[in-house]
């Protein structure tokens, strides 16, 4: 490596000391590269998965099969991002990380269970799965905007107030962030806080 070479470090825009493996909700949001509009589009406030949106949401509500400790919220599925409460449960029980035995097990049949459950292993696991099928069906380019944005959900209020949000989503398309060709103006913007 070279010496001379300046050090770029990441700023984590995660919380400081927190553990994102503990039991609890988190609102997440998962933005398509360059905020294009990869996954379908908004006729009349209902969003249209085109065939990529349509993997997008069958790899989201896959999720909870990979993780079995993981129980799926609201969620939605935008033109250019997806909006999800993911809710990390503490469900397993007994050993955990063990090979099942090989005799006589199909294991082409069974789902890969992954033994990390943090948010971030829970939403790169998702955002394989969505890569994947891309490169297969010749998308060529990148697909995720890098890293995601999270919240940690504390009480019954906000989820409430959140999964509001999600729900309403698609209505308010012409003012979310994420649509490249919304006008935000500094009262719409107040509005949606």
């Amino acid at each position: 490596m070279n010496a001379n070479r300046p050090t770029h470090r990441r700023r984590s825009i995660r919380l400081r000391d927190f553990d994102y493996s503990q039991t609890g909700a988190y609102f997440v949001t998962i933005c398509a590269h360059e905020r294009v509009c990869l996954f379908g589009e908004l006729v009349d406030n209902e969003v249209q998965l085109n065939d990529a949106g349509k993997v997008v949401k069958a790899c989201w509500l896959a999720v909870s099969t990979h993780f079995p400790d993981v129980d799926l919220d609201a969620f939605v599925v935008m033109p250019n991002h997806l909006h999800g409460i993911v809710v990390i449960t503490n469900r397993v029980v007994g050993a955990k990380n063990v090979s099942p035995l090989r005799d006589n097990v199909d294991t082409r049949r069974r789902p890969i269970q992954s033994p990390s459950k943090t948010i971030g292993s829970i939403v790169r696991g998702f955002k394989i799965g969505v890569t994947k099928w891309f490169r297969e069906n010749e998308h060529g380019g990148k697909v995720w905007q890098r890293n995601y944005y999270e919240h940690v959900i504390r009480n019954d209020e906000s989820l409430s107030r959140i999964r509001q949000y999600i729900h309403e989503n698609p209505t308010r398309w012409a003012f979310d962030r994420e649509n490249p060709a919304a006008v935000i103006s500094e009262s719409d913007e107040e509005r949606l806080m």
